[in-house]
């Protein structure tokens, strides 16, 4: 060992040539540049033709380059997912296949193109706002809707709208990132719903005080049972989808008892005018049309990956249920104008 020092074996003929104060770099083919410690020899993937002729290399020394290699190994694995993480953090992102996605970002196997990789940054995640992908048009109904509502100062519509747009804005991130807000989107909805009911039942049994004591009680009793089943991790999963859309489609669908209760204690022309139940049925029709749409996940479950970006049956929800918002805003402030109008009496109906 000693005679070789400052030393390297030379491929092809095995002889020792001296390197007078310099160390030699050999350059591996997979794994790059490997500098070389003084007193170490490499033998640099030697054919097999030259493996005759080359020198026998100890077998300690065949160990010590195998070890060496592993550390490299995972140094280069580290420094193209640092590569991948800036990539990802400075928006040079592709959208990927459905079936390369992670499980916890697998939703609808319907939409096969145009999703967003797993970002681990809120950056990126708020910068993909402004690019084409499976979520733009979830993203963007919910911030219209954001905007339009909180230029009209609606609380009420103003914060299940916000927790929507939050939670397709940043489904991408990581999956405990997206279990958390998905949560918030789900309590949001709730509170959409229930929201949507208030007012409807205090102008409606304005002058039936018990009544609307004890259906306000029950949709609040019903807003918050929903929103602590969409707590459980598992409410969230593909799996449990039409669960989902069955959750919300009842707590909605609870507001019919009151409706037909008003509609047959006061009549059918005090309810169409007083009641303004066309626009309830109008707005009704709009939420269970969506959820139903959403729940088959129609139209891309007929045509697969026609519908990755646009028309999907996700984006058509958020059109209808934004849609039903409106109407629900015109239908309450017609309702409030007619009270006020009555200074605080109860309906006369000489009125009508």
């Amino acid at each position: 060992m000693s005679s070789h020092k400052g030393s390297v074996v030379a491929q092809g003929n095995g002889a020792p040539v001296s390197n007078k104060g310099t160390d030699t770099a050999v350059e591996l083919a997979e794994l790059g540049p490997l500098l070389e410690e003084k007193g170490k020899r490499v033998i640099a993937n030697p054919t097999k033709a030259e493996e005759e002729q080359t020198c026998p290399v100890p077998q300690e020394e065949e160990e010590e380059v195998q070890v060496l290699t592993l550390p490299l190994q995972a140094h280069h694995a580290m420094e193209k997912m640092e590569e991948f993480v800036y990539k990802v953090w400075e928006g040079h992102w592709r959208v990927i296949l459905y079936n390369v996605l992670l499980d916890w970002l697998k939703d609808n196997d319907y939409l096969l193109h145009g999703h967003r990789p797993p970002m681990p940054s809120f950056r990126a995640c708020f910068k993909s706002i402004f690019c084409i992908h499976t979520e733009t048009g979830n993203i963007w109904t919910h911030l219209f809707g954001f905007v339009l509502f909180l230029f009209l100062g609606i609380l009420t519509m103003l914060r299940p709208n916000i927790f929507s747009w939050l939670f397709h804005t940043v489904y991408c991130h990581s999956e405990k990132v997206s279990r958390t807000f998905s949560k918030l989107n789900y309590s949001g909805i709730a509170l959409l719903i229930v929201g949507s009911f208030v007012p409807w039942l205090y102008y409606s049994f304005y002058c039936s005080l018990q009544p609307r004591l004890i259906y306000l009680s029950i949709i609040c009793v019903l807003g918050i049972s929903t929103i602590t089943v969409a707590q459980w991790d598992r409410f969230a999963t593909p799996k449990h989808q039409q669960t989902r859309a069955g959750v919300f489609l009842g707590l909605g669908l609870s507001g019919v008892v009151p409706a037909m209760h008003f509609t047959i204690t006061e009549g059918f022309v005090k309810a169409t005018t007083v009641g303004q139940m066309g626009w309830f049925f109008l707005m009704a029709m709009m939420y269970i049309t969506g959820a139903g749409l959403c729940a088959a996940r129609i139209p891309e479950c007929f045509f697969p990956g026609k519908f990755d970006i646009w028309f999907q049956s996700h984006l058509i929800f958020h059109v209808l249920v934004l849609a039903a918002a409106f109407v629900h805003f015109y239908w309450v402030s017609n309702l409030q104008e007619f009270h006020y109008g009555l200074k605080g009496g109860c309906t006369d109906d000489s009125l009508l």
